[in-house]
């Protein structure tokens, strides 16, 4: 998800802190840091003020949205969300982008892989605002199950007609088609979805 304001790629230096002069001190000596007290904002700027708020602003944000990928993903997530992280004008790091990793390999049979790709689907729109890499995500799902669906159909299509004419080729080409979905892909598909 991208928002204006704040984003991973822009490079924004935080505002310097205050500095009040220390008490004690000669009016023509140099103003040392600021003794900070139990709030870590009471020397800010107005300007790092209205930073950090935007940083809190975007770390709910950030946090919810990936928190709505694992939520739908179930067990296709393959670990918890990673953010990334900057740190405000008052010392804290807030979260400004993340990402979930979910399994996007099909099914071992078109019927799985059509559940798989509703799940992975549903998972990349699951936040409110869906990013332009969610939005990615749901489309290649969707692919992903009309491929299987077509699949299936053909698979259908050949068991009735084996049936009908009791001849093995059309069987032959089905234990084709389930064999391949039987075994393992040379790689284990992954996708990323980033925030």
């Amino acid at each position: 998800m991208s928002i204006g304001a704040i984003s991973p790629s822009s490079a924004i230096q935080p505002p310097a802190r205050a500095t009040p002069p220390v008490r004690g001190a000669s009016p023509d000596a140099p103003a040392g840091p600021a003794v900070s007290g139990s709030d870590s904002t009471t020397n800010l700027t107005p300007q790092a003020l209205a930073l950090v708020s935007q940083l809190k602003a975007r770390d709910t944000e950030v946090r919810q949205h990936e928190q709505a990928h694992l939520a739908t993903a179930g067990g296709l997530a393959t670990s918890g969300a990673s953010y990334t992280y900057q740190r405000g004008p008052n010392g804290v790091d807030y979260a400004i982008g993340g990402e979930v990793h979910i399994d996007t390999s099909p099914g071992r049979t078109p019927q799985e892989t059509i559940e798989r790709a509703r799940t992975i689907e549903a998972a990349a729109l699951a936040p409110a605002d869906p990013s332009g890499a969610d939005r990615s995500v749901a489309a290649q799902a969707q692919q992903m199950e009309l491929q299987a669906r077509a699949e299936l159909a053909t698979q259908q299509v050949e068991q009735a007609a084996a049936r009908l004419n009791g001849s093995g080729t059309a069987s032959g080409d089905a234990t084709k088609v389930r064999r391949a979905y039987e075994s393992p892909p040379p790689a284990t598909p992954r996708l990323d979805i980033f925030a």
